[in-house]
């Protein structure tokens, strides 16, 4: 059975100390938890951002629950991050992927990932500064990995997004991406379902299938409901969307990923009641474990 848990998305700017998010975690039965960096910026002071890290950790600890990984969340990706323009905004995204690596650590984890960047559309339209962007970004990759695993990050997720500006977007250049950046700390993909199933970018090969059949390059699998039109990051409590859970579950057993751990990430609009938020986050978990007994 694959291992099951939640991004903490759900908890921004809503249960955002320590305790509150691993008190609501734990209640649901699940074990596995995906930090999300909206809930620490890591770029903060280092001693005020270490202690608040140490303090997420304990409280996981203290409730059951494992830190899977550390995880890109809203704030740095509506940066360009690794892919920006202008120089002074790539070293500045690398400089946040060093904090970032230091609180994992600091957090109790091993792993850490996220988006990695997009481009303007300037340099999108530019097919020479395409290239000089691709390419930079896969230097700054490496050299980051080696600062990773200097500190002992063990695996780097790497996730896809359905956007042409933004890199990977396809199976096949991820598996490219993943190929230029072998030999140092383990890179893989985090794979979100909301993303496969994209149908105004992929169109007929908006399929999860072509995800997965990059077999153990896939580390991680973000699970969502969505329209397939938009990213929607629903949850499970109502009909809509066209993801079916038992559907998810039997792909992932007939393509050898019995043993991914699948991940729900869903995000609300910061008006929608607390009450309303937490209640839906509860029955989709719940609907998500009676699809996998």
């Amino acid at each position: 059975m694959n291992p099951l848990g939640i991004n903490l998305s759900f908890a921004v700017k809503r249960w955002v100390e320590p305790e509150a998010w691993a008190e609501k975690v734990a209640s649901t039965g699940l074990s596995l938890v995906q930090f999300s960096f909206d809930l620490i910026d890591p770029l903060w002071p280092a001693h005020l951002r270490s202690s608040l890290a140490k303090a997420h950790g304990e409280a996981a600890k203290r409730r059951g629950l494992e830190i899977h990984s550390a995880f890109v969340g809203l704030a740095c990706y509506t940066y360009n991050n690794l892919l920006h323009p202008i120089p002074e905004g790539r070293e500045a995204a690398k400089l946040w992927w060093h904090r970032a690596i230091e609180t994992a650590i600091e957090l109790g984890t091993t792993r850490v990932g996220g988006p990695v960047g997009g481009m303007s559309v300037q340099d999108d339209a530019n097919p020479a500064k395409r290239n000089e962007r691709l390419t930079v970004l896969r230097e700054d990759l490496r050299e980051l990995l080696e600062y990773a695993r200097s500190l002992g990050i063990t695996e780097w997720l790497i996730e896809p997004t359905p956007l042409t500006r933004e890199t990977p977007f396809t199976p096949e250049e991820s598996e490219g991406l993943l190929n230029d950046l072998s030999g140092s700390v383990p890179v893989k993909l985090c794979v979100d379902v909301g993303h496969a199933l994209y149908r105004p970018l992929y169109g007929e090969k908006a399929r999860l299938e072509l995800w997965l059949a990059l077999r153990d390059r896939v580390g991680l699998l973000h699970l969502q409901q969505t329209d397939g039109l938009s990213d929607s990051h629903w949850g499970f409590n109502d009909s809509k969307g066209i993801v079916k859970l038992p559907e998810i579950r039997d792909l992932l057993h007939r393509t050898g990923h019995r043993d991914l751990p699948v991940v729900l990430e869903v995000f609300y609009p910061f008006e929608v009641a607390d009450e309303h938020v937490w209640q839906d986050v509860a029955l989709s978990i719940a609907k998500i474990r009676q699809a996998w007994l």
